[in-house]
């Protein structure tokens, strides 16, 4: 993986956003206080199958999940997998663990920060999936440096992803849409896209729609669903 450079606005060290948002309830509050404690990611050293789940396993990795619909859905679905999902917004996180409670999920493993602190400690080729559905769009001509979809961020999932993994994408943000298509085309000699007519833009079977996107479409917005095989 090549090295970011100051100043070089195809490259991101870090995700931007908010933490927080409304009070939390006292419910929410006390499984932030003990569950979280008990599946959140080591703080630092490698972040391995092995060392999350006790056993090799394949592991999937979502970036920013939101409240933790779309990443319990696939947990449920999938409990011989590991879980690894990331998310700044506390409230998110609660909601996530809401989610992990309810189905009794023993496969999840949460971040409450920065997906790229988590990525970065994944060994390469260990990831089966990798999940960014609806990021920021971040729609200023000047904040293009802030998306998720730009060479940097993309040169360190595909060194994480194993050969033949998948990366799932999805936007309703036509400005996202058409510079996510631009940049992933200049990386198609490393991810292959898995799509030949305008139906592979919807989503795939055992790919859930997120609460987020379900408002998009009452609101009016297509959302768009892609998905990339590593080469």
């Amino acid at each position: 993986m090549s090295q970011s450079k100051p100043g070089d606005p195809t490259t991101l060290n870090r995700l931007y956003g908010r933490s927080s948002g409304h009070k939390l309830r006292k419910g929410q509050a006390e499984l932030v206080e003990t569950l979280l404690p008990q599946i959140a990611v080591p703080a630092d050293g490698p972040v391995t199958a092995e060392r999350l789940f006790g056993r090799d396993v394949p592991l999937h990795f979502e970036i920013g999940f939101g409240g933790g619909e779309h990443l319990a859905f696939r947990a449920d679905l999938l409990p011989d997998h590991g879980f690894i999902g990331c998310e700044p917004f506390l409230n998110g996180v609660a909601q996530a663990l809401g989610h992990i409670r309810d189905a009794h999920l023993a496969n999840v493993r949460l971040w409450m920060g920065d997906a790229l602190d988590v990525l970065r400690r994944v060994p390469d080729g260990a990831l089966t999936m990798v999940y960014l559905l609806h990021p920021d769009p971040w729609p200023k001509a000047r904040h293009a440096k802030r998306r998720m979809i730009n060479p940097g961020p993309l040169e360190l999932i595909a060194a994480k992803l194993k050969p033949g993994g998948e990366f799932r994408l999805a936007t309703d943000d036509p400005t996202y849409l058409d510079w996510s298509l631009m940049v992933m085309q200049r990386h198609e000699e490393t991810f292959e896209w898995l799509a030949e007519s305008p139906a592979d833009f919807a989503r795939c079977g055992g790919w859930p729609a997120t609460r987020y996107e379900q408002k998009a479409e009452r609101q009016g917005r297509r959302a768009y669903a892609m998905r990339y095989r590593r080469r």
